[in-house]
């Protein structure tokens, strides 16, 4: 095997590039950005997920399993700040502990440890919580999520790879036996095309003469932190029951690794694909989620829950009221904004939300066109199956 080409330089793309150097291949990852995990990576909320919300059997399912443990290995192994804190899912209302029990259900059989509990133990782990009940995974974890990137490339790097940072590609041609990546650095020849672009991943694979299955919609997700005097409100994480209907956790609070509690994410279509604030517009980006036939689709299904997140984003008691539910003293006067992320969902034209990962495979190219959460927990195992699908030896 020659040359791989890894476009991205998220945790993702690294992973592949890190397995495919250890393992004795030449490898050169181009990042449009001057830093390594300057989006999705690099704005998430730092939890390595255990597996409870995903469909049994599915490759979410599967790789986040999996990714926990070689996640938590990865960073013991390495020096990577993280701590394993296990989490509690919590049911405020009769109507949620059905779904409460169907997280549990999926939990077991995806091999996660869990286990219901009632309110009097949700008091031991969080005395500030108010449940009916509520799952407790074990196995949840958090991390720097950036620094696993440095040590990815650092790996990737002391193995003979290349990092092209500030680098955008133009143009990617298929040649007879690979492709040639055209580049503001150059260009790239290569026996494998790794399409680990994220936000613009559904771009590259056009630009690679690959018609996407799917279309990127971005979604912002903004977080708020609790102030310092109020941190002691949440000891670990605390997440909602999920709506079934939707691919997202719902507004959480994260004790993060540096002791800071951050809570959200909203999702809020984003007005760019790097969108991170609501002036943030890119008319190109717009036009495209707008014009496309599935995102009208999506978003006709989805009215009053977009107009509640819409709400929640330019209300900051109403976004502190979604966090009373899970912590009742939680007022809008203990949040200061944290910033937001991007999540680079993959829609399909008849306006579902693609749930599970994307990987779309032509002869010399693979190109992931949704890797949501978890993915950032699970990119040492994704990885692992890209390069073994393409025939490849992946270190592990």
């Amino acid at each position: 095997m020659g040359r791989i080409v890894v476009i991205g330089g998220g945790i993702l793309g690294l992973a592949v590039a890190a397995r495919a150097a250890h393992a004795g291949h030449p490898v050169t990852v181009i990042e449009k950005e001057e830093r390594l995990a300057a989006h999705q990576t690099g704005h998430n909320s730092g939890v390595v997920h255990a597996g409870p919300y995903y469909k049994p059997g599915s490759l979410k399912a599967r790789m986040c399993t999996a990714g926990n443990a070689s996640m938590v290995a990865f960073a013991r192994e390495h020096g990577i700040p993280h701590a394993v804190t296990g989490k509690l899912i919590v049911a405020v209302e009769d109507r949620e502990l059905p779904g409460l029990g169907e997280l549990h259900r999926r939990a077991i059989a995806n091999g996660v440890p869990c286990r219901l509990i009632g309110p009097d133990e949700v008091a031991d782990f969080e005395p500030n919580v108010w449940a009916l009940g509520a799952l407790r995974v074990e196995t949840t974890a958090i991390i720097d999520y950036p620094a696993v990137c440095r040590e990815l490339a650092r790996q990737a790097e002391e193995h003979g790879a290349e990092i092209l940072l500030g680098t955008k590609v133009t143009g990617i041609a298929t040649l007879p036996g690979g492709v040639v990546v055209e580049h503001t650095s150059g260009e790239t020849r290569g026996d494998l095309l790794v399409n680990c672009g994220g936000l613009h991943a559904d771009r590259i694979a056009a630009l690679a003469g690959v018609e996407p299955d799917v279309r990127i919609v971005p979604f912002r997700g903004e977080y708020y932190e609790l102030r310092l005097e109020r941190r002691q409100l949440v000891r670990g994480l605390i997440y909602p029951v999920p709506d079934p209907a939707l691919p997202f956790l719902g507004v959480h609070l994260t004790r993060m690794i540096d002791g800071s509690v951050h809570a959200g994410p909203n999702a809020v279509l984003a007005l760019a694909r790097e969108g991170y604030r609501w002036r943030d517009v890119d008319l190109r980006d717009l036009a495209d989620s707008i014009g496309y036939p599935g995102l009208l689709r999506m978003a006709s299904h989805h009215l009053g829950t977009g107009a509640r997140e819409v709400a929640r984003s330019l209300s900051k008691r109403l976004f502190a009221s979604s966090l009373a539910r899970l912590v009742p003293e939680i007022v809008a006067d203990d949040l200061t904004r944290a910033g937001a992320g991007v999540r680079a969902q993959a829609v399909r034209r008849d306006g579902s939300l693609v749930d599970d990962f994307v990987i779309q495979r032509s002869e010399h190219q693979v190109h992931v066109l949704n890797a949501p959460s978890p993915a950032a927990t699970s990119a040492l195992e994704i990885a692992a199956s890209i390069l073994q699908a393409a025939g490849l030896n992946a270190a592990r």
